[in-house]
């Protein structure tokens, strides 16, 4: 025993005094300067690695680096000073020759004076084990600067041996990997796990999302416990998830070097570290080692006024079918988001009525404090004379892209007060039924606001006693997808009359698979087989459709197929051409429907012989290996041919996630007396009533209705001119993507991506006794112009990378049925206006003295891709 205490002990004591002189970070020797040299470089382009194509600036200098202090009780605890000497920029692609704006020009006239003399002052790290304890530097230099010297200083922080830890340094607390080798160390960092407090928003659907991805790794040539060579690589690509050719690429770059070393300052004697800085220099500060937010500012930049002044020609009404508009629109919508409430205020009450809803659509887009403030100042709820401007700014609201509870707050405010139209009272609460899904879809469904918003739609339509109140709480359910909302729905389904069951049902239509449970479908199943009452066939198809759209059982495919050749003569056909389409397009359910139809008392000549003009019919707009835009287009007619309901829809799949880009519902009921026809069963009773509905962006808008009663359509037929009526014209922003990112070389990157859309959607049905025919016109309109900006910003050198896409579409759907004989004659058209696409990319570089502009063009197979090197002033 005494042997074996003895051994002990001497094997402890071996064990310490290899410690002792060992260190877990780097280490530097007393008394000594290691001279290094330093650059930073960063470069932007669109990832598609040509030369031509980007633009970036490189900093560098002699560094001096000394060791200051060492604990007496520890080598891994030390105080050392850097020192930046000899500050250079210059132009990282060399291929622009003549065009470099740093040719002939001295560090101080790019840099600035106060900038160069704050950047070359020595700072000092306190290292412990090799990580960062505390960075210090003189007070009140700029942020900036500050900045790019955390950035030197961060490249001393490691560790000799590999493993997984948390570190803080220029870019926040971040998760790093380290992998040692006999020479070498290799830092990677975790870039999406490191925690700063960084501005920013993104669209929460995917579709209209960016996608990105970012990483860092860090090499460190080791020799004594000191770096001969440090080679830091930091990358962030991005990209629009539905357009590939909106993308952008972020590299940058640290490069550290030692060169030589020689005789330095003596170790300062002491204890306590905080003695030490003072004795340095009682100016010194502590100042975390986290990159800080700067701003730059923009002298002699536009006002917002200014701004305006030079933008609203291009919004005038008859402008608004062009790119230039759109692109104007979102400029300015950047412009509105630094405004004050009493710029943005002022313009509203000077500009004129004709531009006044474009002007709305911006300042409500602009989604501030501010413009929201000024919005609802100049907007008077109480009145119906500004009903346009109004509804403009609800569906503005409608289509936020990063709604906060603020927005929410104002609209249940305004819904509770006085409203003077009754349609902007229904509009209201249509979009706080939108808001309300949008914030639970960011993780607010526990805000006050969004609890409060889910009483009130579910209360309201519990206890509604109007079929006007009933109407409005079922298309704010609509949009909201309340999963507390479906049992209520399935009550209005099943029990509801006429137009409010069609609602309910298709408002259950628009839930995803998980909420389309057993006890719906067995109540859709009584809807659609008329168990318990007879129902509108526009209710029937609707939860037919329901039930093969969310994993149909065997069953309930096959006791739908045995009911055709039961239902009525054009419902028949329908049924038919759903099932057909859902075959052919492969959908879902199609695997289900083919084993029932190996049957064949499902499967034969009966059955799927019935003849009408109702169809049903589903395509592809575009189809990559990543992506899809589908549309389908059915049309239920009634057994005496006049239109009973056409449906449009167009949606864009990106992987597993889908947005529900429009669709445009035309619905007629109650006009079989007109021509002496006989209604189909359970519809004997309607009212006359033609009127259509939209969703737009997955946002339901208020259903525009052309005539409502016998009277009134009689009025409308002797006076009707045939123009179409507007579902929702206006400037939308559709994708709305801001990122500030921290990079680790002390330079601030920003991250814009823009879309908008000028948009017309409007519709008409026009009926002719004399010609006894009746025809409908779906008109879809739309501009759309997305814009991606990236910029790295120095706070003296800014470069930016400028991507554009535009185009111009149209689509109008026709069906026209001539009714005097039987069967009757149905013509389907679709005509597609020329979508003519272009897509511009613009280089940037720019510096205060400078203001020189390169242009460069090139053609490619479609499309052809301009590219402007711009180098423009930057005030």
């Amino acid at each position: 025993m005494i042997l074996l205490a003895v051994l002990f002990l001497c094997f402890i004591s071996s064990y310490s005094a290899s410690v002792k002189g060992h260190t877990t970070g780097l280490s530097l020797n007393n008394d000594r300067l290691y001279k290094l040299t330093y650059s930073t470089e960063v470069l932007l382009d669109r990832g598609k690695g040509k030369l031509q194509d980007n633009v970036g600036y490189r900093i560098s200098s002699n560094v001096d680096v000394a060791l200051l202090w060492r604990n007496p009780d520890g080598d891994d605890d030390q105080l050392i000073q850097i020192t930046m000497k000899d500050v250079n920029v210059e132009n990282v692609n060399q291929q622009r020759g003549e065009k470099n704006i740093f040719k002939g020009k001295s560090p101080p006239k790019i840099i600035g004076k106060e900038n160069l003399e704050a950047l070359q002052r020595p700072m000092l790290l306190h290292l412990i084990h090799g990580k960062v304890k505390d960075f210090y530097s003189y007070k009140n230099e700029p942020v900036a600067i500050e900045n790019i010297k955390r950035g030197l200083a961060s490249l001393f922080q490691t560790q000799l041996s590999s493993g997984t830890t948390n570190e803080v340094d220029i870019s926040g607390n971040c998760k790093v990997t380290y992998q040692a080798h006999q020479d070498k160390v290799i830092k990677i960092k975790a870039l999406d796990s490191c925690k700063i407090e960084r501005s920013g928003f993104t669209t929460p659907n995917q579709v209209l999302g960016v996608s990105s991805k970012a990483t860092s790794v860090t090499t460190y040539k080791i020799e004594d416990s000191f770096v001969i060579a440090v080679l830091a690589e930091e990358i962030h690509a991005l990209g629009l998830n539905f357009l590939r050719t909106i993308t952008g690429k972020i590299v940058s770059k640290q490069k550290l070097e030692l060169k030589t070393t020689e005789a330095g300052p003596r170790l300062m004697s002491g204890k306590q570290v905080t003695a030490m800085v003072k004795a340095v220099n009682s100016k010194y500060t502590a100042i975390p080692i986290v990159g800080q937010i700067f701003q730059s500012q923009c002298k002699g930049c536009p006002s917002l006024l200014e701004h305006w002044q030079s933008t609203r020609k291009y919004l005038q009404p008859d402008n608004l079918s062009k790119a230039e508009a759109v692109r104007n629109f979102l400029a300015f919508v950047q412009h509105l988001r630094t405004a004050k409430k009493e710029e943005i205020l002022q313009i509203l009450k000077t500009e004129s009525k004709e531009v006044l809803p474009q002007l709305v659509d911006a300042v409500t887009s602009a989604q501030t404090s501010d413009s929201l403030e000024a919005i609802l100042d100049f907007l008077d709820f109480k009145s119906d004379s500004s009903v346009i401007l109004q509804e403009r700014f609800l569906y503005a609201c409608g289509f936020a892209s990063h709604p906060n509870e603020e927005l929410l707050r104002a609209l249940i405010s305004k819904f509770k007060g006085s409203i003077g139209s009754s349609d902007i009272r229904e509009t209201v609460m249509i979009i706080i039924g939108a808001l309300v899904r949008k914030l639970c879809q960011n993780e607010g469904c526990k805000l006050k606001a969004v609890v409060e918003a889910k009483k009130l739609i579910l209360g309201g339509l519990e206890k509604a006693g109007k079929k006007e109140d009933t109407t409005m709480y079922l298309l704010a359910l609509k949009n909201a997808l309340l999963p507390e909302g479906v049992p209520l729905l399935l009550k209005y389904a099943e029990a509801g009359e006429g137009h409010i069951s069609h609602l309910a049902t298709t408002t259950l239509q628009r839930y995803d698979l998980p909420f389309i449970t057993d006890e719906v479908k067995k109540t859709l199943n009584r809807i659609y087989h008329q168990n318990h009452k007879v129902h509108e066939k526009t209710v029937r198809t609707t939860a037919a459709a329901v039930i093969l759209n969310n994993n149909p059982s065997y069953m309930e495919v096959k006791n739908i197929l045995l009911s055709v050749g039961e239902l009525p003569q054009e419902m028949n056909k329908y049924m038919l051409s759903i099932v057909q389409d859902i075959l052919r397009f492969e959908m879902p359910a199609s695997k289900m429907i083919r084993r029932v139809l190996k049957e064949m008392v499902a499967h034969n000549y009966d059955r799927f012989s019935r003849s009408g003009s109702s169809s049903a019919y589903t395509g592809y707009i575009e189809r990559s290996p990543h992506s899809a835009s589908t549309y389908s287009l059915d049309i239920l007619y009634s057994g005496s041919g006049i239109l009973r309901r056409s449906n449009l829809n167009i949606f864009q799949y990106i992987g597993k996630a889908g947005l529900h880009g429009s669709q445009v519902v035309i619905e007629a009921q109650g006009l079989e007396a007109l021509i002496a026809a006989t209604p189909d069963e359970g519809e004997e009773n309607l009212d006359s009533y033609a009127g259509m509905s939209a969703i737009l962006f997955d946002v339901q808008l208020r259903p525009v209705t052309f005539f409502n009663g016998y009277s009134d359509l009689m009025s409308k037929m002797l006076s009707a001119s045939g123009d179409p009526i507007t579902v929702v014209k206006g400037l939308i922003l559709i994708i709305d993507h801001s990122q500030e990112l921290q990079l680790q070389s002390g330079l601030k990157a920003n991250i814009e991506v823009q879309g908008g859309l000028a948009i017309d959607i409007s519709g008409a049905m026009e009926f002719s006794l004399w010609y006894r025919e009746s025809k409908t016109r779906v008109k879809n309109r739309v501009t759309v112009v997305i814009t991606s900006d990236i910029t790295v910003d120095s706070s003296f050198v800014k470069a930016g990378l400028e991507t554009s896409t535009e185009t111009e579409a149209g689509l109008e759907f026709i069906s026209t049925v001539q009714f005097s004989q039987y069967p009757f004659l149905v013509c389907m058209q679709m005509d597609k206006d020329e979508a003519p696409f272009r897509w511009a990319v613009a280089v940037a570089k720019s510096e205060k003295y400078w203001n020189i502009d390169h242009k460069m063009k090139r053609s490619e197979k479609n499309p052809p891709i301009y590219i402007y090197f711009k180098i423009k002033e930057h005030l």
